[in-house]
């Protein structure tokens, strides 16, 4: 469908062409040339600056949306079955013309700029724009070479790539963007959603440790070690040793710094490629846990007569990814039936790119349209989209696991996906027993379900738990707090886990869930007690009792549950209690923010947090009354004490009055956790 220009920035969908057959001819070639058209206005300019810096800026004009739209699309194919390498000479010959032409055009630049200096500022500033617009091509050129089978040809697309200060491109594009495109393991697949100022910095980086990795690891699998010669990087470094080395040389060290950072303007503009290339595109996860094989719809294309033959046919990304070894002339045009096609060229879509949600509105819709027509038993995508995916891409399938079951666990991943980790512990692996241990799938779940049930329910209950606490070092209440609330996500993660494979019913997991809170509450709390006795001294005959509330004295609760408390004290003087309370209240305020047991986000903590004090004698005067904020006293449940006053003892005896008076249901009044005063 037809995007409107004026509403996307952009021009409609390219209508629909036939692909004509054409051979491999000097005159089929020649259109091919044109890039080299640059070179010797380029040494024009760099010998007489002036007025003939005019014309390259006028050459680099028409490559752009004007000039494809004038000529129109391609639609020439070549058959790749038929015709051998050999009869391209005159295709390959412009790429190795521009590769061999490029090197002492930069060198004679950056010499009449940094060493011979014959012109005005202004001119050295628009002769070093002129090299730098010229030098993004090093990408469209390196690019071709590093898919060829000889030796010398890849060699020289590492030479090429340097003087960008970009060699690692080489291994990563290779190794890493071809095997893994349009999957979460690729950087360089940008995901629906995802910005380009998102992409940019998490590609960059990834660029250069993947790249690493990869010639590491296939070192060792020669049994080599890393500083083996065979190791690309060494080349790498010579290059870069080269180009800084020669920049140094002319310019000194700002020359150096200018150099790199120019450098990575061109990286900069093939990034925009690298993102408009696959946005949004996706491989679908087979059943047996494999990606599907890369496909002409896995990345968008193009066929503007101008841009190909400036940029070697690079639009044709589709059939490049079908067979990457396959050189440019080659390339196949791909229509609609075989891969989605881009709403322009790349001219007319790199600015576009910039602005994020003029991209989203022009690119998305049509992202949807191909999701629709080629994966139409797709209904979600949001684990694809979701950035969790791109982080943790081993985690995969527990991932659409999640977004496809439980909403609440999906944002929370999203936003820790560390909780991933929390599925390799031997606690979570030893009771998701793997499928096929037992003489049908039906036992198999019986024997899962009761395993993880005994386990949630009975062997980890309050005490287990608060004995696995006590082995975690905390030096302070506050350290305890935030210990005690990365401990608890981890444990409620593993049990929402369970509940979403049916390993545990809702029911079970609000016990387990209920066993975590008060464990990890009664724990600060101890731990506040502590850091006061260490400070000011014992409490004396005063005491000091938690009463819980709502969901966690009715035992019932559920991930982001309200924490409520009622802190009874007695016999502890104005200050002491006041002191105590207020770090009770700062403490669990802090247990609650960003923990996946209390609430989701500390906006919400104080809203998903109630905490009452009173003193005794007022809980003694208390009567159930439906009008007060305390009419759920009637379920209440004392789950902690401290200090030498029987406060625990008598909190219980008027919550059974209360009980008895009927004011609610009868709730499991549990263990109470008591402290002396240390």
């Amino acid at each position: 469908m037809p995007q409107d220009s004026a509403a996307t920035g952009a021009p409609g969908l390219p209508e629909a062409i036939t692909p004509r057959m054409i051979e491999p001819s000097l005159l089929n070639a020649l259109p091919h040339y044109l890039p080299l058209g640059i070179f010797p206005l380029i040494f024009t300019a760099i010998l007489y600056g002036g007025w003939w810096l005019l014309p390259p800026f006028l050459f680099f004009a028409t490559v752009g949306g004007r000039v494809d739209k004038l000529i129109g699309l391609d639609g020439r194919n070549m058959d790749p079955t038929r015709i051998p390498e050999r009869q391209l000479r005159w295709h390959n010959a412009p790429v190795w013309l521009w590769a061999v032409l490029w090197p002492p055009t930069l060198i004679f630049g950056m010499w009449q700029i940094l060493a011979a200096n014959p012109f005005a500022v202004w001119e050295d500033a628009l002769l070093a724009l002129i090299l730098v617009t010229e030098a993004q091509a090093v990408f469209i050129v390196g690019h071709e070479l590093v898919h060829r089978r000889t030796t010398w040809e890849r060699r020289l697309a590492e030479f090429l790539l340097a003087s960008a200060s970009y060699p690692q491109y080489a291994t990563e594009h290779v190794y890493i963007h071809h095997a893994q495109v349009g999957t979460p393991y690729d950087a360089g697949s940008a995901r629906k959603g995802e910005s380009f100022w998102a992409y940019l910095p998490r590609e960059i980086a990834s660029n250069l440790t993947q790249s690493w990795k990869v010639a590491r690891e296939r070192l060792a699998r020669r049994q080599l070690p890393v500083w083996h010669a065979s190791n690309p990087f060494w080349r790498y470094g010579l290059g870069l040793a080269f180009w800084f080395g020669l920049t140094y040389w002319m310019g000194g060290v700002w020359a150096l710094l200018v150099f790199i950072l120019l450098g990575y303007g061109c990286v900069f503009s093939m990034k925009i490629s690298n993102y408009l290339q696959h946005y949004g595109l996706r491989r679908v996860r087979l059943p047996n846990g494999r990606w599907e094989k890369v496909m002409p719809r896995h990345s968008w294309s193009a066929d503007w007569k101008y841009s190909n033959w400036m940029f070697f046919n690079m639009q044709r990304h589709a059939d490049h990814h079908a067979m990457a070894s396959r050189h440019y002339p080659l390339l196949q045009f791909r229509n609609a039936d075989e891969s989605p096609q881009l709403p322009g060229s790349y001219g007319d879509l790199m600015s576009v790119v910039l602005w994020p949600k003029r991209w989203f509105r022009l690119m998305d819709p049509l992202v949807d349209q191909w999701r629709r027509r080629f994966y139409p038993e797709i209904e979600d995508w949001s684990a694809y989209d979701s950035p969790v995916a791109v982080s943790r891409p081993e985690a995969f399938d527990a991932i659409v696991e999640i977004f496809a079951a439980e909403p609440r666990l999906a944002r929370w991943i999203e936003s820790n996906p560390e909780l991933l980790d929390n599925l390799q512990d031997r606690e979570f692996t030893d009771l998701d027993l793997p499928r096929g241990f037992g003489p049908d799938p039906e036992s198999e779940s019986i024997a899962r379900r009761g395993l993880t049930r005994l386990y949630w329910t009975r062997e980890m209950d309050v005490a287990e738990m608060r004995g696995q606490i006590a082995e975690i070092p905390m030096a302070d209440a506050g350290d305890a707090a935030e210990t005690l609330r990365n401990w608890s996500n981890d444990k409620a993660f593993q049990v929402g886990m369970h509940v979403v494979r049916g390993n545990l019913s809702p029911d079970e997991a609000k016990i387990a869930l209920s066993n975590l809170a008060e464990a990890s509450i009664v724990t600060v709390l101890s731990a506040v007690v502590a850091d006061f006795v260490d400070r000011r001294g014992p409490l004396g005959e005063g005491g000091l009792a938690a009463i819980f509330l709502g969901d966690l004295a009715s035992r019932e609760a559920f991930p982001e549950t309200r924490l409520e408390l009622l802190l009874v004290h007695d016999g502890l003087s104005p200050a002491n209690s006041e002191h105590l309370c207020r770090r009770f209240r700062e403490t669990l305020a802090s247990l609650g923010r960003n923990s996946l047991l209390f609430s989701h986000s500390p906006r919400d903590v104080e809203k998903n947090t109630r905490i009452v004090t009173m003193p005794l004698d007022e809980l003694a005067g208390f009567r159930s009354d439906p009008g007060t904020k305390l009419a759920d006293l009637s379920g209440a449940r004392c789950v902690y004490e401290t200090g030498n006053s029987p406060v625990g003892s008598r909190s219980r005896e008027i919550l059974e009055q209360i009980r008895e008076n009927g004011a609610g249901a009868k709730p499991s009044p549990g263990p109470v956790q008591h402290d002396p005063e240390g």
